[in-house]
């Protein structure tokens, strides 16, 4: 397998979950402490040696865009205030990679997103990361797990891990075909929202993928599925009968940041976690009276 370089963010969803803060203010944007959702997912690819990411937006998220770009006016007052602490952390942000973008036009689902990505990926491998979940692994991102998993065994990766049996109807869930080791299964079939009773397993994919460029192929001929939408999952099922796919239990703490209760998790954990924040925090949480609340 060639070197994985390039990863896709698919990030044109309407983020209704959110509303109303998402009317004017995509849900990528909405911060986790003071640093924006998708920033965590595209400092997780850079960590992990990706160089070249593509966000797929629409026509509303501009402000994404902007976020990675240079802003001279702002850059200049702060040289003006000889804030250089502020002014490296900005100018970090639009130097960390080469972020491009592209918009999906119509709101067709997850595998139609991907699949405006194939003119930018080619004929590589590429990663997929999906900005709804944030997963914290300080020594090795869970991107990179999957990426190393596709390297030696050679086949297309999706990142999984075990959930209650009654969650199973909130995600693709893989189907396994044999038992690799205990981080590795190669994948028979993926199901999109089953019903607990019918589900082939509890390990969920969570937004992690490293796939080959053959998947273009399956998502330009995959039918609507749930939601009448394009899935990816679909796709992956259809490649996975041709092809070697595995899944990847990585390893990592995950937050949910499409979910309000995981959004407001990751919020007092990131919280507590920074030293300028953690004793703040600490008072905050030992000052909230539970048995009026």
């Amino acid at each position: 397998m060639k070197k994985i370089r390039k990863a896709v963010i698919p990030a044109a969803g309407f983020g209704t979950r959110f509303l109303p803060a998402t009317k004017a203010v995509p849900k990528e944007m909405l911060p986790i402490v003071d640093v924006p959702t998708i920033q965590y997912i595209v400092e997780e690819a850079v960590n992990s040696g990706i160089e070249e990411i593509l966000i797929v937006t629409n026509s509303s998220k501009a402000c994404m865009e902007n976020h990675f770009d240079h802003n001279f006016e702002l850059e200049q007052k702060l040289i003006e205030s000889h804030d250089e602490e502020r002014l490296q952390l900005v100018k970090a942000i639009s130097d960390m990679a080469n972020i491009y973008s592209v918009r999906q036009k119509n709101p067709r689902g997850l595998g139609h997103a991907v699949l405006c990505a194939k003119s930018f990926i080619g004929d590589e491998p590429f990663a997929v990361l999906l900005g709804d979940d944030i997963v914290v692994n300080r020594e090795k991102g869970a991107i990179q797990q999957l990426m190393e998993a596709a390297q030696r065994y050679e086949g297309s990766v999706v990142g999984v891990q075990s959930i209650a049996r009654e969650n199973v109807h909130k995600y693709g869930i893989v189907a396994v075909d044999e038992t690799i080791n205990e981080r590795i299964v190669k994948v028979s079939n993926m199901v999109e929202k089953p019903k607990p009773e019918a589900a082939p397993s509890n390990l969920a994919v969570l937004g992690r993928y490293v796939l080959e460029p053959a998947i273009f192929s399956y998502l330009e001929s995959q039918t609507p599925g749930a939601g009448n939408e394009i899935q990816l999952t679909d796709a992956i099922a259809r490649l996975a009968h041709d092809r070697s796919v595995y899944a990847c239990d990585f390893e990592g703490v995950r937050y949910d940041v499409g979910d309000k209760i995981g959004f407001l998790k990751a919020q007092i954990d990131f919280a507590l976690d920074r030293p300028d924040l953690h004793d703040a925090m600490i008072e905050i949480l030992r000052g909230i009276d539970l048995h009026s609340a």
